[in-house]
């Protein structure tokens, strides 16, 4: 468990270590490797800018002025020259020979390469710095001598068609050559590289501690989420999660603790389902065992009361046991709606009738009012199981009374089935829970008069594969009014 926490900070640790190391070495990489092409390029995109600028302005009275403002701006050399390289301004100087044959190279790979061409050219200006004769004698030899470092050159040369100005006799095609020196950028980069050390170390060392702390930070809370959730795993359901930081964390901690409270729950019914099947279970194979015992030791005295008693014992327990069975397989969808139209109104008028008869002895007395018979396509066997059950749980729970009402409404395109009883009713914050099985409402577990105590639950599932929807309006001390609902057919 230590082991797995640990992993979980270390690899936050790593991958924010990595990502700031992965920031320094973009960052080497452009301001050491790539310097010098960027500044090539830029000067470049100026000199071709100036260049645009001087020629758009050839006519001008100030033209003059405006190349005197480029050259002195830029650092850069401007010549406007024929095609035959030779300056055609009076503003330039006038060109040696050499100066003229190097144009007229010039101009003639820009004409090659549709006008316009750019070159570097290197060189070593003095091989060693100027000393006097004197000082060299007295230099020691072990000096190493000096050079400067080589100069590069970059050169434009941009043809522009023949336009009539200021500059010119006639207005012949003309040719704009513009030199620049490009400084020496290993300086900067020496530079850069001894920022780039001290800026890497304090970056290093702040990453580092950022790192740790981002990493416990996120990690703490989901190692105590980790061990609340080894405490819930283990059964303790008291067990609450207190995630807090962060927005998931903190919505996986309230999903959690509501599990928590479910599986808590959960496992109290089914401690209590354990308890109510076995009181169930117990009480009925208590009284067949002591009848049968009566039975053997006493053949000559065997009544038919002590027969029916054991066949109706029996009977429950048969009762019992399938319920339980139904419950499952609804619970695991075993089974399947066998849908078909049938009259709903007839059904359940018809078990009324025979329920009525059954316990009419007891003083029961059960109505059902409706106004119009209505069709439904439902599984019949599974409606009439659902209503059976609410009508046994109204049996059981009329209290002294012993008057049950049965009402079907129609509500647009639904039909409402409701079993009425006048007994004890439900509190309110039990309503929710009633529809669990063996719910007991905070009271002791008693046998009911008839059925299997998992009726509700088995009527809320019912009701849920139909689609439909179900319900309970109580009030204690005035009874309670359980109801469900299915859709008419279109």
């Amino acid at each position: 468990m230590n082991l797995n926490k640990l992993r979980l900070k270390w690899k936050i640790f790593a991958f924010l270590l990595g990502f700031c190391a992965l920031l320094l070495v973009v960052l080497w990489l452009f301001q050491t490797v790539l310097l010098d092409t960027f500044y090539k390029k830029i000067k470049v995109t100026e000199i071709r800018r100036n260049a645009a600028v001087i020629i758009n302005n050839i006519a001008s009275e100030n033209i003059g002025e405006i190349i005197a403002d480029i050259s002195d701006n830029n650092n850069i050399i401007v010549n406007i020259t024929d095609l035959n390289g030779r300056n055609l301004a009076r503003i330039f100087p006038a060109d040696n020979r050499r100066r003229v044959e190097e144009n007229s190279a010039l101009i003639t790979k820009a004409r090659d390469n549709g006008g316009e061409i750019y070159e570097y050219i290197s060189s070593a200006p003095e091989e060693r710095f100027r000393n006097n004769r004197e000082n060299e004698r007295t230099r020691d030899d072990r000096t190493p001598n000096r050079r400067r470092p080589p100069i590069q050159s970059l050169i434009y040369v941009k043809m522009a068609n023949n336009r009539q100005g200021e500059i010119f006799a006639s207005g012949e095609p003309f040719a704009v050559i513009i030199r620049a020196v490009i400084s020496p950028v290993n300086a900067t980069v020496t530079t850069l590289r001894y920022q780039l050390y001290y800026i890497s170390c304090i970056i290093l060392f702040l990453s580092v501690i950022l790192a740790i702390i981002i990493a416990k930070k996120v990690s703490k809370p989901i190692e105590e989420i980790s061990q609340s959730a080894m405490a819930l795993a283990n059964g303790n359901y008291d067990t609450r999660f207190t995630g807090k930081g962060f927005h998931e964390i903190v919505a996986l901690s309230d999903t959690l603790n509501t599990a928590a409270v479910e599986l808590s729950r959960v496992e109290s019914l089914r401690r209590e389902l354990l308890a109510n099947v076995s009181h169930d279970l117990r009480t009925p194979l208590s009284l067949i065992y002591s009848y049968a015992e009566m039975m053997r030791d006493f053949p000559a005295e065997i009544k038919l009361e002590q027969i029916q008693t054991i066949m109706d014992e029996t009977q429950r327990l048969t009762t019992l046991v399938n319920d339980i069975l139904d419950i499952s397989k609804m619970e695991n969808e075993m089974e399947k709606l066998n849908a078909s139209l049938y009259n709903l109104t007839q059904c359940i008028s018809e078990t009324v009738k025979t329920t009525e008869k059954l316990l009419k002895k007891e003083g029961f007395e059960i109505t059902f009012s409706h106004n119009s018979d209505v069709y439904v396509n439902a599984d019949k066997a599974k409606i009439d199981r659902a209503f059976y059950n609410l009508l046994i749980n109204a049996i059981n729970y009329s209290g002294d009374s012993r008057n049950i009402s049965v009402e079907q409404t129609i509500t647009g395109n639904r039909v409402r089935i409701s079993v009425i009883d006048y007994g004890e009713g439900i509190a309110e914050p039990d309503l929710p829970f009633i529809w669990d099985r063996y719910f007991k409402s905070g009271k002791a577990h008693k046998r009911a008069v008839t059925g299997s105590g998992l009726g509700l639950s088995i009527v809320k599932k019912i009701i849920d594969i139909h689609g439909g929807k179900y319900g309970v309006v109580s009030e204690t001390g005035k009874g309670s009014a359980f109801w469900f609902e299915i859709g008419l057919p279109e």
